[in-house]
């Protein structure tokens, strides 16, 4: 029989389709599916006796796990971060995935999964190097995710297509399925248009995603212009690469043209506004792309670009960016952001996560309400908790973290590995790194 997991006397945030909240309410987990949800009474009623670990809810909020869509595990967090994007890749970035080797990939990607576990996120969408050291990491650590290749032309000493077929063919339903593999492309700086039209045909001939970086900044538009004679995701569009499958990180600066495209294709977009505010690329279209019924999740980026994997954060710069530039307050209301960090991320990847429902991945995350973030908290009042999550919250709200019906995280606890030595192996691994890396002209 699987483990069932009753959750009980918590305000649950379902985040379904008539955006229940169930306040002393109830979530059941048999194995790695959610069972049932709703009022306490009403579940205990349906699911008379039978065993069940019992975690008591009362004090928090049930919510289902973050979604964090455009992510890079990293190893130099806040690492010259002092530079403009294209000087940063150039001088930092690059230089340090280069000099990569796979036990460094393993412990970056372990210090980076256990941080986004502590801040609530049960999924990543990771573009890296070195997937196979990051697939033992996951399934290590147990969190769910999609795996990337950072793929560019040859002279760019960067990964190739090839490297990401063997990864997919390695990885890809790894972990009970908590483990895939997309086609990562880098960006269209380092890419030919035949790479991306290869990208696309293996992408297809392998039945998954694709994970670009788009629009991001304006010298990548102009970019473009010069070597394609037209804007990147026009580019994108010509080449095949957009689609359903397809996650596009940033989209900054999109044109109308491009949103149509965009909504023709039906892309996925990964909105990083933090990433984007702190790199100085500016803000996304967001109130546009969602006017043209876009399906928009967010991402922290890499930690370099952002410092932090606290997807709460995220939510903060995701509403409060938006209202400053636009000096309009009914933009990017809480639930919706909200959304955005669920249902969005998890319908931008296919899956069955992002929303508390029957027949749903067991990825859960309780909330610790008992804190000065949510004081005061009006009692039965669903609107003044979602301002909460999203204007006061941060990561060290969340109190467990359960994935695929384990619990990987309880009492702010990691269960599955040893975190003092995760720390200690990626930062002995940043040094390493760094003392092998070369820097172009210097």
């Amino acid at each position: 029989m699987p483990e069932r997991i009753l959750i009980t006397n918590g305000t649950v945030v379902t985040m379904n389709d008539a955006r229940d909240v169930h306040f002393g309410g109830s979530v059941l987990l048999e194995g790695d599916r959610i069972a049932d949800v709703g009022p306490a009474g009403e579940v205990a009623a349906r699911h008379p006796g039978g065993e069940a670990r019992v975690i008591d809810a009362a004090g928090k909020a049930v919510l289902p796990g973050l979604v964090d869509l455009h992510y890079h595990t990293a190893l130099g967090k806040g690492w010259s971060d002092h530079l403009p994007l294209w000087e940063y890749l150039e001088t930092c970035w690059y230089p340090i995935i280069r000099a990569l080797d796979d036990d460094a990939a393993y412990w970056a990607a372990l210090a980076s999964y256990t941080e986004s576990i502590r801040c609530g996120v049960t999924t990543v969408n990771d573009m890296y190097r070195r997937l196979d050291a990051l697939a033992a990491a996951a399934e290590e650590v147990g969190i769910r995710a999609v795996l990337s290749n950072d793929i560019a032309d040859p002279e760019h000493d960067l990964d190739t297509l090839e490297d990401n077929e063997q990864a997919y063919r390695a990885n890809h339903g790894r972990a009970n399925g908590r483990i895939e593999v997309y086609i990562g492309i880098e960006w269209l700086p380092l890419a030919s248009e035949g790479l991306l039209r290869d990208a696309r045909a293996l992408a297809d001939d392998l039945g998954t995603g694709i994970h670009i970086h788009l629009n991001e900044s304006l010298t990548e538009v102009e970019n473009s212009k010069q070597r394609f004679g037209r804007r990147p995701t026009e580019v994108a569009y010509d080449c095949g690469i957009l689609g359903r499958d397809t996650v596009a990180a940033h989209c900054v600066w999109l044109s109308d043209t491009e949103i149509a495209l965009m909504r023709e294709t039906g892309t996925q977009i990964s909105h990083n506004p933090s990433s984007n505010a702190k790199l100085g690329n500016g803000i996304a279209r967001v109130p546009e792309m969602l006017a043209a019924g876009l399906n928009i999740g967010i991402g922290h980026d890499a930690a370099e670009c952002n410092n932090s994997r606290d997807l709460f954060e995220v939510m903060k710069f995701a509403s409060l960016m938006h209202r400053a530039a636009r000096v309009d307050a009914s933009l990017q209301q809480a639930p919706d952001v909200v959304r955005m960090a669920t249902r969005n991320g998890s319908a931008a990847l296919g899956h069955q996560t992002g929303q508390l429902t029957a027949g749903h991945k067991a990825d859960v995350i309780l909330v610790d309400l008992q804190s000065q973030m949510f004081t005061p908290l009006m009692p039965g009042n669903a609107d003044h908790l979602f301002s909460h999550l999203v204007f006061a919250a941060n990561g060290s709200c969340v109190d467990t973290t359960i994935i695929d019906g384990k619990v990987v995280m309880e009492g702010r606890r990691l269960t599955t590995v040893d975190e003092p030595k995760v720390l200690e192996k990626a930062n002995a691994a940043f040094v390493r790194v760094l003392d092998k890396m070369v820097v172009p002209g210097r």
